[in-house]
Order: C-alpha cells, then structure tokens, then sequence
C-alpha cells in the first residue's frame, strides 16, 4: 500500500486582512485574512518548516514526548515551487542540509508552475522507498488585483512510502492540454490573466474528465467519495467542476479560502494535509487538480490514520497568527520602497565558509529541536533590517547551552524575560544574489512542544 505516511505544514504567522487593501490601493481587497511570508521567509525557509514538522509525529502513546521519524530511511527528497529563491543552482539541498539528510540521498527542484507540486508528489509514489516531498509557494499580485487578495502563502510536505500507510493512493489519472491562461514570465513578480471564461470552459471540461477516469479506475461513483478536494488558480473553474463532481455538499472541502488564501504549488498538499486530519480510515479522498490539465487522485485512508497525531496540526495554524499592515505587506513585496536604515547593508556570505559549518549553518546541530527561555534581550533600533526595530536575546537552551539570536514572528512589546522560544529556520540577508540562511527564534505560542501545556 503505497501511500502517505506522514505531513506537516507551515502557515506564516503575519496575516493581512483583505478589508484593508481598498483604502490604500483603491480597489481590490475583500474579506477575510490571507497568510503572509515575513520578510525573513521565502519558498525555501517555508519548505524546511513544512519538512521538519513532517518529519515529526505523536503517536497516542507518546502525546508529551515527540518521535522524530528520521533521514535513514528517507531516499529522496522533492521540493516543487513556482518562486524558487534560485534559479541554475538546487534549493532542495538546502531543505537537505536542514534535514540532515544522507549524502546519498538525492534532492531534486521541480519548479515553474502551480502544477510543479503534484509533479513532485507523482514522482514520489513511482518511486522506491520513503520519499520526503515538499511544495512551497509565496503569491501576490499587483497590488488592488484579485490576485493579491486572493493568494497565500505556505508549504506542505508529505511523506510517501510503503510501510505505516495513512491514506492508500488507489488511482491517478491525469490529462494534459495546451492553452494559455495563466503565465509570468521569468523574473516578473506577478502573473498575467486571460479572460476568465476560456480558462473556466477549459478546466471544467478537463477537471470532470479526469475525475471521471479517476473513479472508473478505483472502481467507485461519486456518492462514494466522502472528502473531495478541488485546487486551482482558478476560483470560477473550481467552483464549476465542485458543482459537476456530483459529491455531495457535505464532502466538498475547505479551500481555506477566506482565512490562508490559495498558496499555489502548495495548496493540493495543504488541502490534502487539512482533509486527511478530519479524515477517518475507510474513507475515500479525491484529490483533483487543475493546472495546465488536471490530475485527480483517489486515496483510501486507513486504520494507521487513527494513531497519527501531526505536529501543529492546519487547524492550529490557522487558528493562530497576528495582523500585519497592508503597508508593511507592500513593502515586504518590493512595491513600496522606504528608506532603509543609515547604517551599511550586509556583506556576502562566503560559500567556503558555509560550507566548512554546514551542520551548525543549516542543521543547527544540536538545538534545532530544543527549546530555550529568553534570559536578557535588547530592542535594536539601528541594525540593518527589512522589518525594524531588531530584537535580539540571549537564550539558554534546555539541558544547557547559551546562544545569542535574533527574534521573529514577534512584536517588540510582547517579549519579555522568561519568554519561551523555538527555533526556525529563516533568510537573515541576501547581499550580490546569495541568501544567508540559518536560524532564529520565534516564541512559542498554544501548547509547548513536548508537555502538551
């Protein structure tokens, strides 16, 4: 039984209500929040978060202590993203690297397209053993478009194997056609639209196609399928094949619309992560796409879901969170350009000496894992920085050990001593094209990992 074995996701803390949009753009906006990438996340930094927490489960024995599911047995790594942080060079090794994963297991870009995710989840099943596959996507628009209000940011990974399997993949079908409807070119940072209505005649066509030749082949009608999930750039062509698909109302699954917004190359994994939590076994998933044709999936899900316990489950994610200013989201995008600090703009990282600490760099050996408790901290009003003021802390790590580290996903107001941190992986600069990833440390916020308090 070839399936899904595990998941994780990662929702961006910051959160822009579209209510605020039109008093600044003049059009455009809505309801509703969609997440936002902080200045310090990209596709890359938000795959890592999605890959560890994949790599993270609690089984219900264990509800205090949390297993690990390690790089052992992983043999390849997937990472699908249509805004790579690089092009010519592979961001997966850096998910590799902050995985530390084996030198012999590959890691492999499949980057481009909103479909590039359902590319990487398709390799993954053909293949041997237990594949960690990661998609990521960071969305916007000019600002006042329907884009902008209607992306998201985030990443989901699924594990794929053979062994422990939550959700059998029963079938997969997929067609292909050539149209243009949706394109940017490489280097813009929003896409252009066709009229709405040939991209809505054209998916629905081919969405039910493909569910129709999904079902036929798992060998079940569509009053079987208890969660059917619908993904697409494209909201009208969504709503019409929901419509077509003859599930029941009922079924039809959240599309995390009006609270995330739609992540792109992310969203099937994110919508599949966020089904399957509401799943019970024996129940029938239809995951179906529309991206450059459709692809639909049938999955089974079995008894094993029952003693799966996520680490920071969608539900959570979305739960949590904090308003960030339309102005600030503007600027974050490279559309609102301010004065930057009076003080000189960081240096290039040097690539040799990266690579001599890449354990400690990437991998942040060994606290990556562990938590710590703010000891002193300083608001730092003159650094460098996209997102001023600066917070810094010195934070000592539980079994020992002291590091001092800048804060994220935090207001300076809200830190305080004795404050209780994790870490995460972030961007701290880019200087001449290269990013200068390593780690940060971000409050820790509901129940602390590990104690279930």
């Amino acid at each position: 039984m070839r399936g899904i074995t595990g998941w994780g996701v990662h929702l961006p803390y910051r959160r822009l209500d579209r209510s605020t949009i039109a008093a600044v753009a003049g059009t455009g906006g809505g309801t509703g929040t969609r997440t936002v990438a902080s200045y310090d996340e990209d596709t890359t930094t938000m795959g890592a978060e999605a890959a560890r927490a994949a790599l993270k489960a609690q089984a219900p024995t264990k509800v205090h202590a949390p297993t690990k599911v390690h790089a052992p047995t992983t043999t390849a790594l997937w990472f699908a993203t249509a805004n790579p942080a690089y092009a010519d060079r592979t961001n997966a090794t850096a998910l590799h690297a902050v995985l530390r994963l084996g030198r012999a297991v590959p890691a492999y870009d499949v980057a481009g397209s909103a479909k590039s995710g359902l590319a990487a989840l398709r390799a993954a099943w053909q293949g041997p053993g237990t594949a960690v596959v990661v998609a990521s996507d960071t969305r916007t628009g000019l600002p006042g478009s329907g884009d902008e209000a209607a992306g998201g940011d985030a990443a989901a990974a699924l594990l794929i194997g053979d062994e422990g399997t939550l959700a059998e993949i029963v079938a997969w079908e997929s067609v292909t056609e050539e149209f243009v409807d949706r394109w940017r070119v490489p280097g813009a940072p929003t896409a252009k639209l066709w009229e709405e209505r040939f991209g809505e005649t054209r998916y629905t066509d081919l969405g039910t196609e493909a569910l129709g030749l999904a079902l036929d082949r798992a060998g079940i009608g569509a009053g079987d399928v208890d969660h059917l999930i619908v993904t697409g750039l494209h909201d009208r062509a969504v709503a019409a094949v929901q419509r077509k698909s003859g599930v029941k109302a009922a079924g039809i699954a959240d599309r995390l619309a009006t609270t995330v917004g739609n992540p792109g190359t992310a969203q099937p994994a994110l919508l599949l992560a966020a089904t399957l939590e509401k799943a019970a076994p024996g129940q029938w998933i239809v995951l179906l796409s529309l991206a450059d044709g459709a692809d639909a999936l049938v999955l089974r899900t079995t008894p094993a879901l029952n003693d799966f316990r996520p680490h920071r489950p969608v539900t959570a994610q979305v739960a949590s969170g904090a308003p960030l200013a339309y102005g600030r989201y503007l600027h974050w995008r490279g559309f609102l350009p301010v004065e930057p600090p009076r003080r000189p703009e960081p240096a290039r990282v040097s690539s040799p000496a990266a690579n001599r600490n890449l354990d400690w760099k990437f991998g942040l050996v060994p606290m990556a894992d562990t938590l710590g408790t703010i000891v002193t901290f300083t608001v730092d009003k003159l650094s460098y920085s996209l997102s001023p003021p600066v917070v810094f802390a010195i934070v000592d790590f539980d079994g020992g050990g002291r590091l001092p580290i800048e804060l994220t996903d935090v207001d300076a107001a809200e830190v305080a001593i004795g404050g209780r941190v994790e870490m995460t992986f972030r961007r701290l600069s880019t200087a001449d094209g290269i990013h200068n990833y390593f780690w940060k440390a971000r409050p820790v916020r509901g129940a602390e990992p590990g104690t279930g308090v």
